[in-house]
């Protein structure tokens, strides 16, 4: 043991004997908090406070807005730093007449007026007596004088100096300097050995994280952050042999100054911050300072600014701004965030504004730092402007000069960031702005007169001598030559239409009905250009649009056969490969929960495929446009579909098939409400032996798995995991991401279901209208979702248990929070 981890020991040591003494000492004396005892908000009989023996802590009332909050407070020239606060989400208390009691059965209880009570500190016994100690623990005896509760085991914001954050606890930042309730920040000392700093409603993932102390322990330990009274240091240790793992160090010293007391706090801004109270003895006032922080620079706190903004120093200041072509919700509360200044459509819902167009704004040393749901590699930044350009899903990118490589993003961006000048990794920041154009009257075009053709002139025929010996041959010749002609003519005729009215026609027939029904045996149909733009009335009729190009509604079979015609526009390396896999995934598959492919023209450049129409629209339309949410047990029989469709590509099909975009706008209903997989563009082929494979991101932003990510090998569990993001969706009837909610915790789909799910709170999910739901049901599904969206591959299941899972013929096991360290 180093002299470090003895002082640190003995510190502890000591800590706890003064502590134990104290206790003794004060248990003996007037401080004594015995049963019956109690507090009232205001100044007066019963007192609004017990104090510590030195008056330095007091915990009672304290004043919050218009009412009173219960807590602990550091009390130094008459002002209140508050340490410590009970029920801190609860509202503050308004009546005057409300009271704070040690009960004569020993419970430490808040009344209210109308008589509700509840409980300040839950303990498994009776407690005896009470005090507030000068180290700011406020604990709770029994008759042995043994403790049975403290304020120390349960930390809001704040730990004192001796207290100890232990392994897996947490400290929650405040809403603001003046409001104590659960802000956005959190702190926890994780299992692995490091302490972390993320906002409030994150899975707690490495993307997620802003600052870390770097003590990342190879075989678990018990570990706990302790700050030392004694020598002002914040220090990671063994629980067990109280050696020092890491220590973080005060910046200055305070010369002359006498220091009293120590606070590690997460203050609202998202920074955790040392702070030492001391009596300056020059004038002989109490005074505080910060002596250490983290991180050093506000700005690196992730989501300070809020959605689709970022933040910057103004004279060490930090200041909010919006990215381009948005503006701020509230420009009161940078927490907000922005949003853009028009409704955002186009890709769902095929339709364009026509008095609308875009441009690109760059930034440089700005970084987007979302997951992107697209990565294109090996481009000019000019490139990835045209990309983004052309792309309705793409509104935002990240490219590095460096690496050239372009990542796509779609709003709202959550972690937009300012790099530092200078940084070894030069990132632009590209965003599309949509511009209003200004509407002009347009005058019909001048009609162009046809070129009107040259006659060219006849060759003259060459005249042909012909001996005529009587009147009757010529009339004879003629005769001949007519009737040969006539009959020629006529059977000629009567060959042709048999040949075309039983034979063209019928096989024709076959090919346009015959061929687009759902019979496996029969190849698909190639169609002509003409054709399609035919059956389309000119591509007419848009049914949605994706990157690569648009779908059409169309009919065949003189109108008795509705098609879905999908153009492809960018038939150049990417388009080109969109349709070589969708050929290759839907030529011969057929499954009920697949849309299918009927046919497919390929003339020069031109690019279309030929799909069964789907009458009902997507499921997303479903979900989350539709004046009528889908009931539960037509949610139950989506989801189903949906998992056998997958479980089919996967392990049904003779070369496995990862769609690689499984999310609800690829999900289409038919007329009789059956959910049909679509759009495999991006599909990956694995061998029949092969189980994982390299390959770029692909995919869309929210349902990407995080080995898309961390370079890993992707398999079908990429799948199940946007299986399971979807599945969520269904379940609740919202999108994944949602910012117009009505509390922060709910704007992440996932994490908000897991909250509720681990406080037994389901019932918190259930949609408006859905009467018939049946919670077994409900809790089953919420479990199958949160297994398939687990972090690591291995943890998911195969679609096959999420089929069995779902139809209740194998049980479910409770699922771990879906988080990474």
């Amino acid at each position: 043991m180093g002299l470090r981890s003895r002082a640190v020991f003995f510190s502890i040591l000591i800590f706890l004997v003064c502590v134990t003494v104290e206790s003794q000492q004060n248990h003996s004396s007037k401080m004594v908090i015995n049963l019956g005892s109690s507090l009232s908000p205001t100044s007066g009989t019963p007192p609004t406070s017990w104090s510590s023996s030195s008056g330095l802590f007091a915990f009672g009332f304290y004043t919050q807005d218009t009412g009173f909050k219960v807590g602990i407070w550091l009390v130094l020239n008459r002002t209140k730093t508050v340490v410590w606060t009970a029920n801190r989400d609860d509202p503050p208390i308004t009546s005057i007449n409300s009271t704070l009691e040690l009960t004569r059965n020993g419970k430490l209880v808040l009344r209210t007026e109308h008589g509700k009570e509840k409980l300040i500190a839950n303990t498994t016994g009776s407690a005896a007596s009470a005090l507030m100690l000068d180290s700011g623990n406020f604990v709770l005896y029994d008759t042995d004088s043994r403790v049975i509760w403290e304020s120390f085991n349960f930390p809001t914001n704040t730990i004192l100096g001796g207290q100890t954050l232990a392994m897996g606890a947490k400290l929650i930042s405040s809403l603001s300097d003046t409001q104590y309730s659960t802000g956005r920040y959190k702190l926890i000392m994780q299992a692995d050995g490091k302490l972390v700093l993320y906002p409030l409603n994150t899975a707690d993932r490495g993307l997620d994280a802003y600052w870390a102390s770097g003590t990342l322990m190879k075989v678990p330990k018990s570990l706990s952050l302790y700050l030392n009274q004694s020598t002002g240091t914040l220090d990671i240790i063994n629980s067990t042999s109280l050696r020092i793992i890491k220590s973080f160090k005060p910046e200055s010293s305070y010369n002359n100054n006498k220091t009293i007391i120590y606070r590690a706090t997460l203050d609202f801004d998202g920074v955790l911050r040392l702070y030492s109270h001391f009596l300056d003895e020059t004038t002989n006032d109490f005074k505080f300072q910060i002596d250490w922080k983290a991180p050093e620079n506000p700005c690196e706190v992730k989501g300070y600014c809020g959605l689709n903004s970022f933040c910057t120093l103004d004279d060490n200041q930090p200041y909010c701004r919006c990215i381009p072509g948005t503006h701020f919700v509230d420009p009161n509360k940078w927490s907000l965030g922005c949003d853009t200044n028009f409704p955002r459509k186009g890709c769902e819902t095929g339709i364009e504004n026509d008095t609308t167009s875009f441009n690109i704004t760059t930034m440089e040393n700005i970084e987007c730092g979302d997951l992107p749901y697209a990565q294109e590699s090996q481009m000019s930044i000019e490139d990835c402007e045209k990309s983004c350009l052309e792309d309705c899903y793409c509104e935002a990118a990240d490219y590095s000069l460096d690496h050239r490589y372009c990542n796509k993003q779609s709003l709202p961006l959550i972690y937009v960031r300012r790099n530092v000048v200078g940084a070894s990794s030069k990132l632009t920041a590209i965003f599309k702005v949509r511009i209003i154009k200004s509407e002009k009257p347009t005058l019909p075009p001048t009609p162009t007169p046809a070129p009107t053709p040259t006659p060219t002139p006849a060759p003259t025929p060459t005249p042909t001598l012909i001996l005529v010996k009587s009147r009757k041959e010529v009339m004879l010749i003629l005769l001949v030559t007519m009737g040969l002609l006539t009959s020629s003519c006529a059977a000629l005729s009567i060959s042709g239409t048999y040949i075309y009215k039983f034979r063209v026609l019928k096989h024709k027939r076959l090919l346009q009905c015959g061929n687009l029904s759902s019979t496996a045996e029969l190849t698909l149909h190639l169609f002509s250009y003409s054709e399609l733009r035919k059956a389309t009335n000119g591509f007419k009729e848009e049914l949605g649009k994706g990157s690569f190009g648009a779908v059409y509604k169309g009919t065949l079979c003189r109108g008795k056969r509705l098609i879905a015609v999908k153009k492809l526009q960018k038939v150049v390396e990417e388009g080109e490969r969109e349709f070589q896999a969708e050929m290759r995934a839907m030529g011969r598959k057929h499954h009920r929960n697949l849309v299918q492919l009927l046919g497919y023209c390929i003339e020069g450049s031109k690019r279309l495929l030929v799909y069964e129409y789907m009458s009902n629209g997507s499921l997303a339309d479903l979900l989350f446009k539709s004046k009528r949410s889908p009931d539960w047990n037509e949610r139950i029989r989506i989801a189903l579909n949906v998992a056998r469709g997958i479980l089919y590509l996967h392990e049904e099909c003779e070369t496995p098939i990862i769609h690689c975009d499984i999310k609800p706008e690829n999900i289409l209903m038919d007329e009789f409400w059956n959910a049909k997989i679509s759009d495999f563009g991006l599909a990956k082929f694995l061998m029949p032996d092969q189980t994982s494979s390299f390959t770029g991101v692909r995919g869309t932003r929210g349902y990407l798995a995080p080995e898309w990510q961390r370079n890993n090998p992707i398999s079908v569990k990429a799948d199940v995991y946007s299986y399971g993001i979807m599945l969520l969706e269904i379940v609740c009837c919202r999108r994944s991401l949602e910012v117009n909610v009505s509390t922060s915790e709910e704007v992440v789909l996932s994490h908000w279901v897991y909250r509720c799910f681990a406080g037994r709170e389901l019932n918190k999910l259930i949609v408006v209208g859905d009467e018939d739901v049946n919670m077994t049901t409900l809790e089953n599904m919420v479990k199958v979702g949160l297994w398939c969206i687990q972090d690591e591959p291995a943890l998911r299941p195969s679609m096959k248990s999420v089929v069995l899972m779902l139809e209740g013929i194998t049980d479910i096991s409770i699922p771990p929070c879906p988080t990474t360290s």
